[in-house]
């Protein structure tokens, strides 16, 4: 962007609550801005202030970033801001105010307006590039907002004075108008840190002090309640600068995005701060940010540090184990959304609040089984009134975001998986459930489908939290709810697995179920994928075992909230040819989506309001592979009636091979594959083009690599991830006195409760092990306007989503804005195929091709006529020359060849031979007529032709007259001589035959050398038992069988020498 020019995106209001398009211009440009309804008119007339008025009747200053501006402009941006925060903008055509044409004159003869920039036509021709500006914009992958975070601008030492007014305002946290922290700086003294957050704004800022000379295990945080705006807290760090100056005054630690919390191993806490982060997701106005860097940071002054020698190794060793575990992958957060919820609750959450009319917005309750931060956040909620305002929640698993374009109108498909932090590990180490219910690898999946054609969760009117286009989808996968492990000490890829309690009661399984039922309501529909027929039982245990908790848990449930259960052997039905998995998983998830319904949002008068009632839990053995093939089905099955709810397509279903699924498919497998690294070690080993039998020598490839690296991470590397999952989770703490977490063998009390504390406790009923409360039937509450003391508050009060997404304040351009660079259907589209109009840019058109691995794979094929020298000088065709007869559907062809054989033009003689059509219409090599010909140049020519004679050939298979006549002298061969000879001479021999008969003698047999040992040799050898396959311990002193000897020896099979004849 050239010096002088400043990009500023106004969003038009529709009603105070809808998605409009940004616009862009220059400040010395005159805008006028007036929507449909005439709801919002917007001027602005020159490069002064402005005031941006919204549809409720509240102001929003209009400014820019002073960071993003050019050096040599700093006069007019100084002018810029020398305002009162209660100036509002001139109207156009007031006597102090200019004209454009003039405001833009002025700034061209003072040289801060450049030329206009070109933009390249909208065509699917190669752009033009624009012309070479003075200073240039990030790039366009970068987000709105760098990675890194800035720090606090602090100014100079102040000149006035550094107190504030006593007659000055208060602003306490909570009041109406205080934003949340988006942003952090933390300040450093030898004897205390400074934390300064600020909103989103810059406008408003908070402080915390943080004691560093406290005793070690003491966390002493001092929360200032006060909102200070950017000249108080200027004046007052550097109030705090000037008192520290002996001492080195106040230092810039880092830049942060926000604290996960406080962590304590053997003496002083450590706090962890979020460096770097990025944008991945956006639901109703709030983004979702993936944790791309942190930084541990020490409370302790290295120069006084309290601890002992011996204690020093121990707490190297512990943060050691610590930064085992990678936070920079598969971590999100968000400031303003509670993602450790679904969709459905948080918008029944938001519905009651309105209802009840409680005037004090209550904290958000967020769900601790997917905070996985919750052990940092215990020491910050005992030190801090306010922690939510501090600290923020964490989620693990999975999150990403896609656009479906059709045909103007914009879905949004968002995918959220959340794992559960109880009983998490590495997947030998964690199998089956505890003695709580909480089972291994459990991960809760999301998929929002929604409408942009408004940005809020908030319907017109306004109605709150009632807009009906979003609707939601969850799943549920984890691994069997019995007490059941795996031993991977040995070498062997799949060990055995034991079942080390028989409970006839099934305890683990029902306060699982129960927790279900609390999660998600009734009913359940359990998809069992795991082996029903093996040589060796290992899953056919668990199929038996499982299949009877669930019948014996059923028998006490109503009759209308019973357990669907359904077991179907996936990976036999995968290899069997006359099985169709994909035909079988659709009409599993057809039945799942009729039982389990999904959530659509809207107000009550609505016939359209949907409520999703129960889950569907799926499981194979290590819940991964078979399991998300399955989960992605019934997603796809969901998506249909997502899209059919919300008036995109006729249908409740959508085909493969479309865009729209293709889409779907590549986030699924990301989905998948991110799950599988955190809990298995590596990529999926089957996908589902496993599963649809497409490019199977490819994905075969794949699958044995990953299998190798699946194996070599639970080998030897899972040992350290679980230690550091236990050390981060909280479930080690260290105690003194008590065995280091490096020193125990298992870690299997560190997962389980301790007897000594249930064991004098009352147990459950085994007849009423379910909750009657949870069964009910989800309904999504009535009001959607402000009861009570609420009556009357602004929409920011409930939800202030507008300066999160908006940005109406920051300097931003199109290719940094999320909306606009997120992964759509757009990839999947070949441009070369639209310059003619014939391609349809539906995307639920089905392709044909099925190379949809990456969009980049997807190339036109390009269509070669190979012809004979003699025939390329002529324009004429012979009468006689075959054509091509289009094979009928029922011929086995690729689509490739299909596309081939259907051209119109015949097929010419060939550079090598002359080819000919069969009474199948399919082409086959002729016999040469000799006629010589000219090598065609192009290679790819010789190729195709190659390739299409090769499969024909091949669909054809001919001898010549030489090659039979070579197989009939080998098969007439005398090599079928009996097993047992004899004296006796057999009727018309051979020639050959008696030539060999008469060329051995009696007299040679009898002469020849033999002893009694060679002779007791061929009679053992001779002597066969019952079981010749089977080597018993009486077998072992034979001569033959010193190699094997050897082998059990330990020596190598392969490296002995040859044994005596």
């Amino acid at each position: 962007m050239r010096a002088g020019q400043t990009k500023l995106y106004l969003t038009q209001l529709r009603g105070g609550f809808s998605h409009s398009a940004r616009l862009e211009f220059s400040l010395t440009q005159y805008v006028a801005v007036q929507d449909f309804g005439g709801m919002v008119s917007l001027a602005i007339d020159q490069a002064a202030d402005a005031t941006f008025g919204t549809a409720n009747g509240h102001s929003r200053p209009l400014s820019v970033d002073e960071s993003a501006l050019p050096t040599d402009d700093i006069s007019s941006h100084e002018q810029l801001n020398s305002r009162n925060d209660g100036t509002t903008c001139e109207k156009p055509g007031s006597a102090d105010s200019q004209s454009p044409a003039s405001t833009a004159a002025e700034a061209q003869r003072l040289g801060m307006l450049p030329e206009p920039p070109s933009f390249p036509q909208l065509s699917n021709n190669t752009p033009t590039s624009p012309k070479p500006s003075a200073k240039r914009m990030p790039s366009e992958g970068e987000d709105e907002e760098p990675a890194t975070a800035k720090g606090f601008q602090r100014s100079a030492s102040p000149t006035s004075a550094m107190h504030r007014n006593k007659g000055a305002l208060y602003e306490k946290v909570g009041e109406e108008g205080v934003c949340k922290m988006h942003k952090f700086s933390l300040y450093e003294t030898t004897s205390r840190y400074y934390l300064v957050g600020g909103d989103i704004t810059d406008r408003k800022f908070r402080i915390l002090k943080i004691d560093r000379t406290a005793d070690s295990g003491d966390l002493i945080v001092a929360e200032d309640e006060i909102v200070y705006t950017k000249k108080e807290m200027n004046q007052l760090l550097n109030a705090v600068d000037d008192g520290n100056r002996v001492s080195g005054g106040l230092r810039l630690k880092c830049s942060t995005w926000g604290l996960l919390g406080f962590i304590r191993f053997t003496g002083a806490y450590y706090m962890l701060l979020i460096t770097k982060r990025s944008q991945v997701a956006m639901i109703g106005g709030h983004y979702i940010y993936q944790v791309d860097g942190t930084e541990l940071v020490s409370l302790t002054v290295s120069s006084s540090s309290r601890f002992r020698l011996d204690r020093d190794a121990e707490e190297t060793r512990f943060v050691g184990i610590l930064s085992n575990l990678d936070l920079s992958r598969s971590f999100y957060f968000s400031y303003s959304y509670d993602i450790t919820r679904t969709l459905q609750h948080n918008i029944v959450r938001e519905r009651q609040t309105l209802r009840s009319g409680n005037a004090d917005i209550p904290e958000r309750s967020h769900n601790s089984m997917f905070v996985w931060n919750h052990h940092l956040l215990d020491p910050a909620s005992r030190a801090l009134r306010n922690t939510d305002d501090w600290c923020l929640p964490v989620i693990h698993g999975f999150v990403d975001q896609a656009r479906l374009s059709i045909y103007g109108r914009t879905i949004y498909i968002t995918i959220i998986a959340r794992r559960s932090r109880f009983f998490a590990g590495a997947r030998f180490l964690k199998r089956g459930a505890n003695d709580l219910g909480y089972v291994a690898n459990d991960v809760e999946t999301e998929q929002i489908v929604s409408e942009m054609l408004t940005t809020s969760f908030h319907g017109p009117g306004p109605e709150l939290f009632a807009n009906p286009n979003y609707t939601s989808y969850v799943q549920h996968r984890g691994s069997i709810p019995l007490y059941w492990t795996q031993d991977n000490t040995g070498v062997t890829p799949k060990p055995d697995i034991e079942m080390n309690l028989i409970d006839p009661f099934y305890s683990a399984a029902a306060l699982h179920f129960d927790d279900l039922f609390e999660r998600y309501g009734a009913p359940l529909y359990v998809l069992n994928l795991v082996k029903s027929r093996e040589r060796t039982p290992r899953e056919s245990i668990l199929l038996k075992e499982y299949t009877n908790a669930i019948e014996y848990l059923n028998q006490f449930l109503p009759k209308d909230k019973t357990t669907l259960y359904k077991a179907w052997d996936m990976s036999r039905a995968s290899k069997s040819r006359d099985q169709d998995v994909i035909g079988t998983l659709e009409s599993i998830a057809e039945d799942v989506v009729t039982a389990t319904g999904f959530f659509r949002n809207g107000s009550t008068e609505s016939k359209d309001l949907q409520m999703q009632n129960g889950v569907a839990r799926t499981n194979c053995i290590d819940c991964l592979d078979r399991t998300n093939a399955a989960q992605f089905v019934i997603g796809k099955r969901a998506l249909g009636h997502q899209l059919h709810a919300l008036g995109v397509i006729s249908d409740t279903s959508v085909d493969y091979d479309t865009d729209a699924v293709n889409l779907f498919t590549h986030m699924y497998h990301d989905h998948g594959d991110t799950i599988a690294i955190q809990y298995g070690g590596s990529h999926l080993v089957n996908t589902m083009e496993t599963y649809r039998k497409i490019n199977q020598w490819t994905s075969h490839s794949r699958d044995m690599v990953e299998s190798f690296k699946r194996y070599y991470n639970n080998s030897f590397l899972d040992r350290q991830r679980q230690e550091a999952y236990n050390l981060f989770l909280g479930n080690y703490i260290f105690v003194q006195g008590q065995p280091m977490l490096w020193d125990l063998t298992t870690d299997y009390y560190l997962h389980h409760a301790d007897p000594r504390l249930w064991s004098g406790k009352s147990r459950k009923s085994y007849i009423k092990w379910y909750t009657p409360e949870n069964l009910r039937t989800r309904e999504l509450p009535d009001a959607t306007q402000p009861q009570g003391p609420l009556a009357g508050k602004s929409l920011s009060f409930f939800d202030d989503y507008w300066l999160e997404y908006y940005r109406p304040l920051a300097l931003s351009s199109f290719g940094k804005v999320f909306s606009y660079k997120m992964n759509s259907t757009f990839r999947y589209i070949p441009f070369k195929s639209t310059q003619d109009g014939k391609y349809d840019l539906s995307p639920f058109r089905v392709r044909a091709t099925h190379d949809h691995d990456t969009p980049e794979k997807v190339r036109q094929r390009k269509e070669v006529s190979i012809v004979t020298p003699q025939e390329g000088t002529s324009t004429d065709r012979s009468a006689g020359a075959p054509q091509v007869i289009s094979p009928t559907k029922h011929t086995e062809l690729p689509s490739w060849l299909h596309s081939q054989l259907s051209e119109s033009t015949p097929l010419r003689s060939g550079v090598m031979q002359n080819v000919e059509l069969n009474s199948h219409g399919i082409v086959q090599a002729a016999k040469d007529d000799g006629s010589a010909g000219k090598p065609v140049k192009d290679k790819s020519a010789v190729t195709q032709w190659t390739l299409n004679q090769f499969y024909s050939n091949s669909l054809n298979p001919s001898v010549t007259d030489s090659e039979a006549h070579e197989y009939q002298r080998y098969i007439s061969h005398p090599l079928n001589l009996p097993l047992v000879t004899t004296t006796d001479i057999p009727p018309n021999p051979n020639a050959d035959f008696l030539v060999h008969i008469n060329s051995n003698a009696p007299d040679a047999m009898i002469s020849m050398p033999s002893n009694e040992e060679d002779i007791a040799d061929y009679t053992e050898f001779l002597n066969v038992g019952e079981d010749p396959l089977t080597v018993f311990e009486a077998d072992t002193p034979k001569k033959r069988y010193k190699a094997y000897r050897q082998w059990l020896k330990g020596k190598s099979l392969f490296k002995q020498q040859r044994l005596d004849p």
